[in-house]
């Protein structure tokens, strides 16, 4: 394999004052030469001219910030250089990027460091290469201010939502195949007619009906109370003097919401009269989208605690209490220092893997404030907990406390016969109550509203309490474990079009109605039809796993492809080699312990079945084709 052609180093990112240089970056969505799952590759080199620090110099200063590197030796600069990247890339987030690899060369060094997404790997590789130049230099370094931006950075990207992420890391450690759909904006869980696509809890086997009809809140209200369970009594208003003369019909206080709408956004519980009514009509009437029409809800506000019921597939998997933010007086700091002070917390980083959101400051917040006879400028008796908000609404800043364990039985019944009347895989179903421990029955207790599409943060690391596997409960709807979620692959390092068509033909001659889908550098095929081969050779390979109807996949991945592109999937049944360059040999790697590795050097045959080896050499005008032939039934019988 030629990795690097000239001794001629040209340094096309190094600074003046730099002691190392980075450059050739190269990003793999899968596994590739370097390290067998996605990973952003680059070459990393001391500058000749100038001499770095000790490497000890360097240990300590980023032994500073993770005291685990002052306990560890390093080979080189470039072993500090890839773990340094490999720790900073978890962002403080936890983040499951802990893969990384060292390759030398005789003219550079060539790191390897586990990625999901490409700009934010880049740019956390630029983030260490300017820290490792400040300690060089012996200049201070902002690494909070800078680590905040690659945090934004990554919680901007596709995955970056909470509950995307948290389903993307379960898949991964379940070894689910997950990857995104970038036209279509959509994760994809599972190969081939094995897969599932979603936006975060809400996937292509839901019933969109159902989905929109849980964001008609009017209806849905109707629709529960026909079912004989406890909703607030209240109407549909189109204007503040309808909103104003259904509070008065219903009495204070009462709660105000947009009939569409999501996350809280809009909402005030227990207006308490028309000076307030007016402010919380107005706050929900921003809160509905440009295309939809003027509709409020005006409903009895229950006095009681906020809760959230989540359904997976029909039943009953976890329950949070949801508290408005807040925060603790200390007889010295005013309201605005304190939430200051609050937001600068670990467990408000506001990430993907933070328990709580930064506490927002609006209007709504400001209102309630001053209705409590203080403003973001009051200073706060010590020990006095103020509420900043009338509702729990966790993007604003709230807090969650699971409450799994202390529901009744008639509670969770209920979560589950609401929950079976709609065809989708999660639902969020909210309501207010004194406990959870008490009985829907006997206790004052309503339904506020459903949701289709409930986030799983709040279950999965609450503020406070146990965390409940949610992520784990939603997979496992559509895949008892890994192997469920594929479908058989034969992977080949050379292949001739008339070659794929006749393994194509054999298999189909066994199993008629299969569909197969084939691709090799010169044609892509499903079954014996050929279709439009694109240039950017995975982009074949995602769209026949991408086809809901696929059974088989045979795919062709020479040398060539895996140095530029490296492979698209995670594990093949069968590996096929024919006489094999050292770059092809990386396909053995990536199989399961029961796979088949079939390789043809010469006439030199040798079969790797289940740990067992068979060797022999071909017959005069035995053709290889016949070898591996014959070991497609290994998999034949995998559906």
């Amino acid at each position: 394999m030629v990795l690097q052609k000239s001794s001629e180093l040209v340094r096309i990112n190094a600074r003046r004052t730099d002691v190392f240089d980075i450059f050739n970056f190269k990003h793999y969505l899968g596994p590739n030469p370097y390290l067998d799952v996605g990973a952003l590759v680059f070459d990393f080199t001391p500058i000749d001219s100038r001499e770095p620090l000790p490497i000890e110099d360097y240990i300590a200063k980023i032994g500073d910030r993770y005291p685990n590197f002052r306990d560890q030796t390093y080979e080189s600069y470039a072993h500090l250089f890839a773990q340094v990247v490999s720790e900073v890339g978890k962002l403080d987030m936890d983040l499951h990027l802990n893969r990384w690899s060292v390759k030398p060369y005789p003219n550079l060094t060539r790191i390897s460091v586990q990625s999901l997404h490409e700009r934010t790997s880049r740019e956390v590789v630029y983030f260490v290469w300017d820290w490792f130049e400040a300690i060089t230099q012996d200049e201070d370094f902002a690494f909070d201010e800078q680590l905040v931006k690659l945090q934004d950075r990554f919680r901007a990207s596709v995955y970056g939502g909470p509950t995307v992420y948290a389903l993307l890391r379960t898949a991964y450690e379940k070894g689910i195949p997950a990857f995104y759909l970038w036209e279509e904006g959509l994760m994809q869980y599972g190969l081939g007619k094995k897969h599932v696509r979603g936006v975060a809890t809400t996937f292509n086997c839901d019933s969109h009906l159902d989905s929109e009809f849980t964001t008609r809140k009017d209806d849905c209200k109707a629709f529960l109370k026909t079912l004989g369970f406890p909703v607030p009594e209240g109407s549909i208003v189109f204007s503040e003097k309808e909103a104003l003369a259904a509070a008065r019909e219903i009495g204070y206080p009462v709660a105000v919401k947009p009939v569409v709408g999501h996350k809280g956004i809009g909402v005030t519980a227990d207006v308490q009269d028309s000076k307030e009514l007016i402010s919380a009509y107005n706050r929900s009437v921003a809160a509905i989208p440009e295309n939809q029409q003027t509709r409020i809800i005006v409903e009895k506000s229950i006095t009681g605690s906020d809760f959230r019921l989540l359904c997976v597939n029909g039943r009953f998997v976890a329950a949070t209490e949801r508290r408005p933010a807040s925060v603790v007086g200390d007889g010295y700091l005013t309201l605005a220092e304190l939430i200051r002070e609050e937001n600068r917390k670990p467990a408000r980083l506001d990430t993907p893997t933070s328990p709580m959101s930064k506490i927002q400051i609006d209007e709504a917040m400001e209102l309630y404030l001053d209705e409590q006879r203080l403003s973001l400028d009051s200073v706060i008796e010590k020990g006095r907990t103020v509420y900043l908000r009338k509702v729990a609404n966790l993007s604003a800043g709230g807090m969650s406390i699971d409450a799994t364990p202390t529901v009744h039985d008639d509670n969770i019944i209920l979560a589950q016969d609401i929950a079976q009347h709609f065809q989708l895989t999660c639902l969020g179903i909210d309501v207010i109550t004194k406990s959870l421990a008490e009985s829907w029955k006997s206790s004052n207790f309503a339904i506020l509203e459903i949701n289709a599409a409930p986030g799983v943060l709040m279950h999965l690391k609450p503020s406070v309490g146990e965390s409940v596997d949610v992520p784990s409960h939603i997979l496992e709807t559509f895949f008892e474990s890994g192997t469920d979620a594929r479908i058989p692959i034969i992977t080949f390092n050379k292949i001739s079009v008339e070659e794929l068509q006749a393994t194509i033909d054999h298999i189909l001659l066994q199993h008629p109605n299969w569909t197969i889908g084939a691709v090799c550098r010169d044609g892509v095929f499903v079954n014996r039809s050929k279709k439009v081969l694109s240039k950017d050779y995975n982009s074949n390979v995602q769209t026949l796993l991408r086809h809901p109807k696929l059974d088989l996949l045979i795919a062709e991945y020479p040398e060539e492809i895996l140095e530029e592109q490296g492979i698209f999937y995670q594990h093949s049944n069968i590996v096929v080699l024919d006489n094999p360059t050292e770059t092809e040999m990386i396909l053995v790697r990536n199989v399961f312990d029961s796979s088949t590795v079939v390789i043809r050097k010469g006439n030199d045959i040798s079969i790797r079945r289940k740990g067992l080896i068979e060797d022999y050499t071909l017959g005069e005008d035995e053709p290889f084709t016949r070898v591996y032939l014959k070991e497609t039934g290994a998999i034949l019988e995998v559906k």
